[in-house]
């Protein structure tokens, strides 16, 4: 998410969410390729999809971001991003998913108990349907957006700009992703084995 003249979410102490998504993307690309998977990216620079004189640099950027994912086909989209609240002691991952896509939830809830387990968040959150998020909401392939953690909470910002700490989110995506994936591939082959009436 974000990147290029838009930082998105800027940190209590100055850290900018478009760089660390980029880091965790750039990371998980990498982890998930040494699985054999195929991934494509929709940035893997500080750039966005946008002309220098666009009038809504914002709008094109989502525009051309669909534009990959549309025609990649992917089997999953998951879309990095950081979080931010009013509140400073809020922290922790949220996973959210497109409210009508029974699928997305299903994914969502895969990555979501990931990042908990795998980072040891002492106060788990739930993954989170959403109604409006742009990309969500006219994305056709199946798209989770995975919060890694609130650049607005002192300490957890600090993690986030920690390399080690970085790599343990990614692979903590790397595997809410692999459960999912393995999850929905059993299930179509249980749906291919059962008779048809």
């Amino acid at each position: 998410g974000h990147g290029g003249v838009d930082p998105g979410k800027v940190g209590v102490n100055g850290a900018k969410e478009k760089d660390i998504n980029l880091e965790i993307a750039l990371i998980l690309k990498e982890s998930l390729e040494e699985v054999g998977f195929t991934v494509v990216m929709t940035r893997q620079n500080d750039t966005g999809f946008y002309d220098e004189n666009s009038s809504n640099k914002k709008m094109q950027d989502l525009k051309g971001r669909l534009s990959v994912i549309e025609e990649a086909k992917p089997e999953l989209v998951v879309s990095i991003h950081q979080n931010s609240f009013s509140d400073p002691s809020v922290y922790g991952p949220q996973v959210f998913y497109y409210e009508s896509s029974e699928e997305g939830a299903v994914a969502a809830k895969y990555l979501q108990d990931a990042l908990n387990r795998e980072l040891e968040i002492a106060r788990p959150r739930v993954q989170k349907a959403n109604d409006n998020y742009f990309l969500l909401t006219r994305c056709s392939a199946i798209m989770v957006i995975a919060e890694c953690g609130f650049l607005s909470n002192r300490e957890e910002e600090a993690l986030l700009q920690d390399e080690d700490y970085r790599r343990r989110v990614a692979e903590a995506i790397r595997k809410g992703i692999c459960d999912y994936l393995d999850f929905a591939e059993s299930e179509q082959e249980k749906a291919e084995e059962e008779p048809v009436a």
